[in-house]
């Protein structure tokens, strides 16, 4: 930063009464952050598949970190964003294998949104945003930097990651803010039929170790000219630092949707635990175990294996080791096994196949 001083313009003296005195040292002003901040992420990977016979996709059901034996971008994103306490709004733009994998039934104009709304405080404790942002489901974000683990969980691939519509939260306190939504779906930008989907957070932090999270959706996420198939879904989960260096998680979510063919809903459930463990200054690891049921395969059914078991399990773990060698960069590598039904990780080479396992690496920045 630049400053200048203006120069007083005096005459030739010998009179010390008359002589300017010599200025004081500027005093350097005291700066506030701009409503208006920048942001960017890129997240570079490299994923290897265990006796993998297809070809460099990763199982359909994961949509993050979806490419193996290929050195590729999960996620480069940039954005701005205004905040001066009564208005605020962002836009943000991004690319790369995540954004191919999940908006790929979106409008090719809006595929590369990553966020796009503007809000305003209606009242002192409240803000009404409306267009397009993060999803109020889950544990897990688009952004690999802020999760616990390099790859997501199933749970967390297969509810939403991002949403389009309105939403309000009100802050009822420090400890308690609750939010509702009205949406255009289930991870959808563009509306694809004539009804309206509804959502509702609660996030109650009584301490400043434990975070308790609840949030719903209800929607019919059919085509027009389909049958009416409600979807009822809640995610819950809690964190909780159980010691400066120790922190866990635990996650459950359960869903239903009506039938195809009867008034009987389909039931799919699904959970995850993760124990982070610091080991150092730039070091630490976090141990995952998680398990996904699909009754009928609702909801994951478009990734099962002609003529088997309709019913969708799997379940498994991982191991996640990260090491930070500045404040904006994190170098992460993550070991995951996962075991299913009878042919669920079906191979060209063995149909029945029923395990799978993988290694991803990972360098973020963000700035």
């Amino acid at each position: 930063m630049c400053t200048s001083a203006a120069l007083a313009q005096t005459a030739p003296t010998t009179d010390p009464a008359l002589a300017v005195p010599t200025p004081a040292a500027p005093v350097a002003p005291i700066t506030t952050p701009g409503p208006l901040t920048y942001y960017g992420f890129v997240d570079a990977y490299y994923g290897y598949d265990f006796d993998h016979a297809n070809d460099n996709d990763r199982q359909a059901f994961l949509y993050s970190h979806g490419r193996q034996n290929e050195f590729t971008i999960n996620q480069g994103l940039v954005g701005v964003r205004y905040d001066d306490g009564k208005v605020r709004g962002a836009v943000g733009l991004h690319a790369g294998t995540y954004v191919s994998a999940n908006y790929a039934n979106e409008d090719p104009v809006l595929r590369h949104v990553y966020e796009a709304y503007a809000g305003f405080r209606p009242f002192a404790k409240a803000w009404l945003d409306m267009g397009i942002f993060g999803s109020h489901i889950g544990f897990e974000s688009s952004i690999s930097k802020d999760n616990w683990t390099l790859t997501r969980s199933i749970m967390a691939e297969n509810s939403p990651y991002y949403e389009s519509g309105a939403r309000f939260t009100y802050e009822v306190g420090p400890k308690l803010t609750l939010t509702g939504l009205v949406l255009n779906g289930w991870q959808n930008i563009r509306e694809t039929n004539q009804a309206k989907a509804l959502g509702t957070q609660i996030q109650w932090k009584p301490s400043d170790k434990l975070l308790i999270n609840s949030s719903t959706f209800y929607g019919n996420e059919q085509a027009v000219g389909s049958p009416i198939r409600r979807r009822y879904f809640h995610d819950f989960y809690l964190t909780y630092a159980a010691s400066e260096r120790t922190s866990l998680d635990a996650v459950f979510d359960v869903g239903k949707q009506r039938g195809e063919s009867s008034e009987k809903y389909d039931t799919w459930h699904a959970a995850s635990v993760f124990v982070k463990q610091k080991l150092a200054d730039k070091f630490s690891a976090t141990l995952r175990g998680e398990y996904y049921y699909a009754e009928r395969g609702v909801i994951i059914r478009s990734i099962m294996p002609a003529g088997l078991d309709s019913d969708f399990r799997v379940a498994g773990g991982s191991l996640n080791l990260d090491y930070l060698p500045a404040s904006n960069v994190v170098f992460r590598v993550e070991g995951r096994y996962l075991n299913g039904m009878r042919g669920v990780f079906a191979r060209t080479d063995n149909a029945d196949n029923r395990s799978y396992g993988n290694v991803t690496t990972s360098i973020a920045l963000s700035f």
